[in-house]
């Protein structure tokens, strides 16, 4: 079982149901630590004061910000004063169609489990993922982390209710000045762009698609550890643009049939 992060209840209209928060991705990088690669003791990292040259205890630290060329300093209780009041509950503010949310506002997954044994807890639990899951609804909150507040999409998954933690709007860049120009293309063009794409469709099966450089680094160290010669790949050739792209889309789609 995953390490709860969060307690609270899930609260709309005078509906409460006790819920847990845990992570719903696993980290599986490998993390390693700075060491000096002379004697192979670990680095340590200290704050340092750039105008005394002398070190800065934690309670010493204040937190600046450049706003218009000029730095504003705020003591952590001025910071405190403006920290979200900390609830123990994710307020549902709509239900919305799943189908109408963007996934580029989506941040980070998470499982909302239970809170407690009680009959009547799991009795409304599984209540509301089953009415989720027939209205093919996805419910819209806010609830607060920490010091965050946290925009929310709470919808069924596999017989649990699964949370995905939102970005605001204002956070995801417009598209406009990044889109290229150029003519648009002939329906020739299109279609036959289409018949590629509708040849190298498949039904999506994640377990197909794995972290390759994570492998490969798994292997270097199980390899390293053994005392073998690590040995550095060659450079792979970068594909040139295709000079015709329609003689390269009937090339493609040719070798597909």
């Amino acid at each position: 079982m995953p390490r709860t992060l969060w307690n609270g209840s899930l609260s709309f209209g005078l509906v409460n149901v006790p819920v847990s928060l845990v992570s719903a991705a696993r980290d599986l990088d490998l993390h390693f630590r700075q060491l000096h690669r002379k004697d192979g003791a670990p680095i340590e990292q200290r704050r340092y004061c750039s105008k005394e040259n002398e070190e800065v205890e934690w309670e010493e630290v204040a937190h600046g910000y450049d706003l218009d060329g000029q730095q504003v300093v705020l003591t952590d209780l001025e910071l405190a004063m403006v920290q979200p009041r900390k609830t123990r509950t994710i307020d549902i503010e709509a239900f919305v169609d799943v189908g109408e949310v963007d996934p580029i506002y989506f941040d980070h997954p998470w499982f909302l489990v239970p809170f407690g044994e009680s009959e009547g807890t799991l009795r409304a639990y599984r209540l509301l993922v089953k009415v989720m899951e027939a209205t093919d609804r996805a419910a819209l909150g806010r609830f607060v982390m920490r010091t965050k507040e946290y925009l929310v999409l709470v919808r069924p998954r596999d017989g649990l209710l699964s949370l995905t933690t939102m970005l605001f709007h204002d956070e995801v860049r417009p598209a406009k000045g990044i889109a290229p120009g150029g003519r648009k293309p002939t329906k020739k063009k299109v279609d036959q762009a289409v018949a590629v794409i509708d040849a190298l469709a498949a039904d999506w099966d994640p377990e197909r698609y794995t972290d390759c450089y994570r492998e490969r680094l798994t292997r270097v160290v199980r390899d390293k550890k053994k005392g073998k010669t690590i040995k550095a790949p060659e450079e792979p050739q970068q594909p040139k643009p295709a000079p015709d792209l329609m003689e390269a889309l009937e090339k493609t789609l040719a070798g597909m049939r």
